[in-house]
């Protein structure tokens, strides 16, 4: 009998996971894993939570949809509130597993913990299989050390490559060991703030085909910069960035809608922004450290730093302006911000307040539902000049920008981003608070 051990990671489901389909085929008995570690450390230096509320909400909710439908197939989820390195050991021991299988991560500190445990446990069969990416690493036209410097060459390489279809549905999974103990560790944890964003594998189903079964794929292009409003985005990012749906089936069921709809600039949009999220994904890979670097992958470093009134003042949405405020607020009582807005407050971060990037991706670590350390990291590398960016600035003109995307002030009344005390430093450096 050979027992196996899957860890969970970003790759919450059931549909068209490769490496779960992996571990399916090879093991007699299965224990699935989850690592919930939750403790409420002020991370320094950046003074957040690395799981803020919302984002806890939502993925205790895509855990225990990924349980339930375990349970269906005859098999549990073993949820526990450690890091895996301080409960992985003791579960290898306690149930004699031989094979270990996850997803492949862009994380440099899942990979860091991962290649810690192949080293105290060279005996054993370690498997990392691509499931969070449209290609496989082998699949791509280059090595990925000779990544290209930007989005544009990355997509002129893949753009015409054969994407993955998605598996068949898992018609059984082994079952779990049979002195296995299950504690249902999610219930206490569980909260119910009101939220448009219901986390899990089949909220994720049902989004996608209630979105490709509107015309709202015809439009994207012309919505996707909206600040507000369910209907102008594919929404789909919470659930893409957990893995609780594949960014195949995604693409899949794009096809499906061009072939039985319509094929327009908007559909190809939408594909273009999943190849946006391919190539991020890579450059964690390619740059595992440097992208948490404050001069990223470029030779020299900007020319900010950290203000702690301003921060407070930017993460609280109280800054003077106004459409930057109403985005926060938003971010803030909602977990979520729209593509636009997202670029907005971070070009003002870095060029209006001169702050360093890493205090703004780290909060949006602590507070975005779809956080996905490559999408995020990378994507404020690109605006603060020191990423993939070959223009090195992203500088938006906020009441440009505000003019053609709430010329009616309707976002900004609504999100209260004109209530504000006018001040920017209101301390000198010598009396600036701890945050």
């Amino acid at each position: 009998m050979t027992t196996g051990l899957y860890l969970f990671s970003n790759d919450l489901r059931l549909h068209d996971n490769p490496a779960l389909q992996r571990a399916a085929d090879e093991v007699d008995t299965l224990l699935c894993v989850y690592c919930l570690p939750l403790s409420k450390v002020n991370r320094l230096p950046y003074h957040t939570n690395p799981l803020g509320p919302w984002r806890q909400q939502f993925l205790l909710q895509s855990l225990a949809d990924l349980d339930l439908q375990l349970t269906e197939l005859g098999q549990q989820l073993l949820i526990v509130l450690e890091h895996p390195l301080n409960t992985l050991p003791a579960l290898i021991t306690q149930y004699n597993i031989t094979r270990l299988y996850r997803s492949q991560h862009a994380g440099y500190y899942e990979n860091q913990s991962w290649q810690t445990l192949t080293e105290r446990y060279p005996y054993l069969i370690f498997t990392t299989t691509p499931s969070h990416t449209l290609f496989t690493p082998e699949a791509l036209p280059f090595h990925i050390e000779q990544l290209p410097p930007t989005f544009s060459q990355f997509r002129k390489l893949v753009d015409d490559l054969p994407i993955r279809q998605p598996l068949p549905d898992l018609a059984r999974l082994p079952p779990p060991p049979k002195n296995m103990l299950h504690f249902d560790v999610l219930s206490p944890l569980l909260t119910h703030r009101p939220s448009v964003f219901q986390g899990g594998e089949q909220a994720a189903l049902r989004q996608l085909e209630g979105y490709f079964a509107s015309r709202a794929p015809s439009d994207y292009k012309q919505t996707r910069n909206a600040l507000d409003g369910w209907e102008n985005s594919t929404k789909l990012s919470p659930w893409l960035a957990l893995g609780s749906l594949s960014a195949n089936t995604l693409i899949e069921r794009l096809q499906h809608y061009e072939s039985h709809v319509e094929r327009n600039n908007s559909t190809a949009w939408i594909k273009f922004e999943l190849l946006w999220r391919e190539y991020f994904q890579w450059y964690a890979h390619r740059y595992p450290t440097r992208l948490f670097a404050f001069q990223g992958i470029k030779p020299h470093r900007p020319n900010t730093s950290y203000y702690a009134e301003r921060y407070r003042r930017w993460c609280n949405g109280n800054t003077p302006y106004p459409i930057v405020n109403a985005c926060m607020h938003q971010l803030n009582q909602t977990g979520y911000m729209s593509n636009r807005g997202r670029q907005l407050v971070a070009s003002c971060l870095v060029h209006e307040l001169s702050l360093d990037w890493r205090y703004g991706a780290a909060y949006f670590e602590q507070q975005l539902l779809d956080y996905d350390v490559a999408s995020n990291w990378g994507n404020w590398q690109y605006i603060a000049g020191v990423g993939a960016d070959p223009k090195e600035h992203r500088h938006f003109h906020l009441e440009k920008q505000t003019q053609r995307y709430d010329p009616d002030g309707a976002f900004i009344r609504k999100w209260k981003g004109d209530q504000h005390d006018g001040n920017l430093d209101a301390m000198d450096a010598a009396d600036w608070p701890q945050l």
